[in-house]
């Protein structure tokens, strides 16, 4: 009976002991997966990331914003005209000369605004070479090593019944949590890119304000929340380096759920500062 017993016993744990397994591998393959998209999705330009989406919004911008952007800049045009010709005492100094002024800026203003995307993309060519020049600096690996799985199966072994059972249901929250997490993730990095599409498909009206001192506020604030979108990749890398460190220094076999749960922690804090790379990359540049 004694036998019976101890086989069933050895069955259970054999079971436990494979579906633990089980869950760790899930743990770890979404962690790993996930970071690597990351690195992936920022490291890529708004023409690169989705072409069709890409064609589509400019095709949008050029097509129906440009001309609500023509008459804007028609009327600041008229405006900044007016203001020359009574900025010299209402007419009393009369001078030819702010008709060539005049012309001079309408000439910029036009040039900007037919040129709204090559500036645009411009800004975003130059965030793409920082990042792969800092994914070349951020050598660390963001992946858990696998061999810290057979590591832990001999820890696993090495355990009671009880035990085992207690680890079997904590990987399995634990796995469903890191899934919840990599979707956070997920949905920050690309929404960072669907917020650039939003951005750019309206950049041909603030491109229009330019030409005149007192509306340009519009057009240089909106110029710095599109280098803030750039240089949001190059916090993201940075952000990535940081957990590449922090995974790297958990010793995976010694306290299995202990180190779980800490690289648990560790992707929830990425996922928490990958959110706030936005407003810290707007608040770099001053950007509203």
């Amino acid at each position: 009976m004694e036998a019976v017993l101890e086989q069933i016993e050895e069955w259970v744990r054999n079971m436990l002991i494979e579906g633990i397994m089980e869950h760790l591998t899930g743990v770890f393959d979404s962690m790993n997966t996930e970071v690597g998209e990351v690195t992936n999705i920022v490291g890529q330009t708004p023409a690169s990331f989705m072409p069709s989406v890409y064609n589509l919004i400019r095709n949008l911008s050029e097509n129906v914003i440009m001309p609500v952007a023509g008459i804007i800049l028609t009327f600041i045009a008229c405006y900044e005209l007016i203001q020359l010709v009574i900025s010299h005492n209402n007419l009393a100094n009369f001078e030819t000369w702010i008709f060539f002024k005049w012309v001079l800026k309408t000439f910029v203003a036009v040039t900007l605004i037919t040129n709204t995307f090559t500036i645009t993309m411009a800004v975003f060519d130059v965030a793409k070479w920082i990042i792969d020049q800092s994914g070349g600096i951020i050598a660390a690996s963001t992946a858990i090593d696998a061999s810290a799985l057979a590591g832990m199966q001999s820890t696993l072994e090495a355990m009671e019944t009880g035990e085992l059972f207690s680890v079997f249901l904590q990987t399995f929250v634990l796995q469903f949590l890191v899934r919840v997490a990599a979707i956070f993730i997920y949905i920050i990095v690309n929404g960072r890119m669907v917020e650039i599409y939003l951005t750019i498909s309206l950049a041909p009206i603030p491109f229009s304000t330019f030409g005149n001192q007192e509306q340009s506020q519009i057009g240089q604030n909106y110029f710095r929340s599109v280098c803030a979108l750039g240089f949001q990749g190059f916090l993201i890398m940075v952000c990535v380096g940081i957990y590449a460190v922090l995974i790297q220094s958990i010793a995976f076999s010694s306290d299995i759920m202990g180190s779980l749960w800490k690289a648990f922690g560790f992707t929830v804090l990425l996922g928490f500062t990958l959110l706030k790379t936005g407003s810290i990359a707007k608040s770099i540049v001053h950007a509203h």
